[in-house]
């Protein structure tokens, strides 16, 4: 079986060709194309994503990823179908402007190809993009139940529980800001080139070296709560004051600040995340999504998590957006519904899409 997929939530375009062969209760995937253009540079002068301009470059970038990831298996006219047996595109959440690039083009192939589209949570490709590679070959591993699984975007911030694959449920989730999105708010207050979250975590880094007490401290927002709710607009909202307390900021107090703030950050991840995990009597914890691949987050995660073995990053590329875990959903999806999927065109965006 081969699929297309498409992932245009944000300013990610992504185009990948799967193939999957082998039974249903061990499938072997294998990665025969994969494209994926970025919008970073386009957008950092406004430091953050622009909606329409996010849009119009979907448009323009779609037609030329798939050529160009159809001719990696040997395939140039995009009238004839490369036999591909199923489309996967994103559906939400996400920027719905973006969405819908992804979407509409889906339907266009989908009709001049004959082939039947599957909508995708982009959040459950976050959670299956640790199993996946960026090329050749990869199985989904034997996973012990309960999962927990920790996804930290830009957009989103959510403990997802899992009793069985394809089974979710949100058991906590910020309730304002996302954490990367906290990153790249306090990055352009500290006048740091977009995206934010890098540049925050290289001056930590070098900050957390010297191994210096900090001159003050941040909050560490709803740590005590009897939920796994988090919130960051407020330490947002500390760093704005800290820094008009101080004044005139020199690169030492900026990495100062910038430590303390993802000190703060990820001691609230890891606390709540921790307690969830003693809650449900967790077997397995993935973490996920863009700020899965911040440094000091993983090194605090596996400090927590007891059994190393357990706990799963994605690899190399795939902690950013992308169309590879977006088929891998879509396969499963495509054997949820036991091969029956309807060519109706009525597949909608929704960025608030939930699991």
């Amino acid at each position: 079986m081969k699929i297309l997929s498409i992932e245009t939530s944000c300013d990610e375009t992504g185009i990948s060709i799967l193939e999957i062969k082998g039974n249903k209760k061990n499938p072997i995937f294998e990665v025969l194309a994969n494209s994926l253009n970025s919008q970073i540079k386009i957008h950092a002068p406004f430091g953050g994503v622009y909606p329409m301009l996010a849009k119009r470059e979907h448009i323009k970038n779609l037609p030329i990823l798939l050529k160009k990831t159809l001719k990696k298996i040997a395939m140039q006219d995009i009238a004839i179908n490369p036999k591909i047996d199923l489309i996967a595109v994103t559906s939400g959440p996400g920027l719905e402007p973006a969405l819908w690039t992804g979407i509409v083009f889906a339907k266009e192939l989908s009709k001049k190809w004959n082939v039947p589209v599957i909508p995708v949570n982009h959040m459950e490709g976050h959670i299956l993009s640790v199993f996946g590679k960026n090329k050749g070959k990869f199985q989904i591993p034997k996973i012990n139940f309960p999962i927990l699984s920790l996804l930290v975007s830009g957009g989103h911030t959510e403990l997802v529980l899992s009793k069985d694959w394809m089974k979710y449920k949100i058991i906590g989730e910020s309730l304002d800001d996302a954490a990367g999105e906290a990153f790249d708010k306090v990055a352009r207050m500290l006048e740091l080139p977009y995206p934010g979250g890098p540049e925050i975590s290289k001056l930590a880094e070098q900050e957390r070296k010297t191994k210096k007490i900090p001159n003050f401290s941040l909050p560490r927002p709803m740590i005590y709560t009897k939920n796994f709710n988090f919130s960051f607009s407020g330490l947002k909202t500390s760093v704005l004051y800290l820094i008009k307390k101080i004044g005139k900021l020199d690169d030492k107090t900026k990495k100062e600040i910038a430590c303390e703030f993802e000190n703060a950050v990820i001691e609230t991840l890891v606390h709540k995340t921790k307690k969830a995990i003693e809650k449900y009597n967790i077997k397995t914890m993935i973490v996920a999504g863009g700020v899965s691949s911040n440094k000091h987050l993983r090194k605090e995660m596996k400090k927590m998590v007891e059994n190393k073995q357990n706990l799963i990053f994605p690899g190399k590329n795939l902690s950013t957006d992308n169309s590879i875990m977006i088929g891998i959903v879509g396969y499963f999806k495509f054997l949820a519904k036991k091969g029956k999927i309807s060519k109706s065109f009525k597949i909608k965006a929704d960025g608030n899409l939930r699991f």
